[in-house]
């Protein structure tokens, strides 16, 4: 006697799904998988896939006939049909980048309601495009590039800069590649396979990123995997037989693999914490409404002026330019967070590269254009007697040498009741008013007065 065949998923999850995922992304344990089918864009006639219209302009671009191509056809068919005509493979890549660039897209509807969700920081994409980061730059930083991205490679294996917790600014990891004049990214089924060969070899697969992908849940949104495919990507992120108990799960939304009846029988009897919903774009819609109305009766969250927000990584012009030991990261994070509520642009290196040529030429003219210099002086400054903030004092020092006696610049803070009088600091400094600052909260004072000065400067 034949089993009987498997119905299709449900559209929705019921309540207590939602419950449970909402409660997870609150707690800041689902990871987003991003893929092609969220990607549906203006190209000034009517809204297409991305790689939909890609693939048609590459296709001219290289010269494919596409009436030798199937009727809805490819990336994939575009350029193996070029290679078969003996095209150069390196060339499908370079000519994809400028059909892209030229393009001038804006990022789609569902990827903002995606990036909108702030408790999402880090985002794993399978297509190489960016607008996954722009979106994000633009719900969450007004445009400003400060989200981190990654790309991988398996000739170039980059990986998180840190476990997820201790990331400072939202981060986008390219599993397949970035966009790029190399062929460092995939854009055919060739190409798919290479990485994920590359991805199970212990040597080159990036072991924080696959830390994260295996402990938190995950949802895999427009993914548009084939069958084995997406079987194969599951067993890869969780590290570990789909039918063995486990704490996460997952949430696969697209239109592709709820349609394939083979693929949904198999997980709905091997993997009991997968979870189906058809269709990409109204998933997210979905979760972002259902997300909003969580945050309050308006459906977005109570203004918190201690919300940090990283620093764009190039200095807006005219911001307060903060300087500090890495130790005292968080209480510069708070420094920022209250002065950026009283409207005062600040802005502080997060990368703490402290080394090179590029990176000292960068801080200099940072501080040679910056509105006010705030050093932080901690017992951490203290400590260290030799250190890359110590450069950046003497930078602000030089700096004063050509303004006018008792003009205002540099503006000490102390954040731990550190003496004004014996603290290690430039000779300069000490006949400066320092600010107590205590575990870097800004006062009204502080900020009220930072902000005539910066208005006087204005005017």
């Amino acid at each position: 006697m034949n089993a009987a065949a498997p119905a299709l998923p449900d559209a929705a999850l019921d309540e207590n799904a939602w419950e449970d995922l909402l409660s997870f992304i609150e707690e800041r344990r689902v990871i987003p998988i991003v893929g092609p089918e969220l990607l549906m864009v203006a190209n000034g006639e009517r809204p297409r896939l991305l790689y939909e219209l890609l693939a048609e302009r590459l296709a001219a671009r290289l010269g494919v006939d596409t009436r030798q191509l199937p009727e809805r056809y490819s990336l994939n068919d575009v350029v193996c049909s070029f290679l078969a005509h003996r095209g150069r493979r390196e060339e499908a890549y370079v000519r994809l980048r400028g059909v892209l660039k030229e393009a001038s897209l804006e990022p789609p509807l569902a990827l903002r309601q995606l990036a909108a969700i702030t408790d999402f920081d880090l985002f794993v994409s399978t297509t190489f495009d960016p607008l996954l980061e722009t979106a994000i730059n633009l719900e969450r930083f007004d445009g400003a590039q400060s989200t981190e991205v990654l790309a991988y490679a398996p000739n170039r294996v980059t990986d998180l800069s840190a476990e997820r917790e201790r990331l400072t600014r939202p981060t986008v990891y390219h599993l397949f590649g970035k966009i790029s004049a190399s062929p460092t990214y995939v854009i055919s089924d060739e190409d798919l396979l290479e990485y994920l060969c590359a991805l199970q070899n212990e040597h080159l697969v990036p072991e924080r990123l696959f830390h994260e992908l295996e402990h938190n849940h995950l949802l895999v949104i427009g993914s548009s995997l084939t069958n084995w495919v997406a079987r194969l990507f599951l067993r890869m992120a969780k590290r570990q037989r789909l039918s063995a108990p486990r704490d996460v799960g997952e949430v696969f939304a697209d239109d592709h693999i709820s349609q394939d009846l083979r693929l949904v029988a198999f997980l709905q009897q091997v993997s009991a914490h997968t979870r189906i919903y058809r269709g990409a774009q109204s998933f997210v819609a979905e979760l972002y409404q259902r997300w909003q109305s969580r945050r309050g009766p308006s459906g977005a969250a109570a203004a918190d002026p201690a919300r940090f927000l990283p620093p764009a990584r190039e200095m807006p012009e005219s911001a307060v330019f903060i300087s500090y030991a890495r130790e005292d990261l968080q209480a510069v994070q708070r420094i920022k967070s209250g002065l950026e509520a009283a409207g005062i642009t600040t802005w502080f290196d997060m990368e703490r590269l402290e080394g090179g040529d590029d990176y000292d030429l960068k801080v200099q003219r940072n501080i040679a254009r910056c509105s006010y210099f705030i050093p932080v002086i901690s017992q951490s400054t203290e400590r260290r007697l030799e250190a890359y903030f110590r450069r950046e004092w003497s930078y602000a020092v030089d700096r004063t040498r050509n303004m006018t006696e008792g003009a205002l610049f540099i503006l000490p803070v102390t954040i731990d009741g550190t003496s004004a009088v014996e603290a290690l600091v430039p000779e300069r400094f000490r006949a400066l008013h320092f600010t107590q600052l205590s575990g870097g909260e800004v006062t009204p004072e502080f900020a009220r007065r930072l902000g005539e000065l910066a208005r006087a400067r204005r005017g």
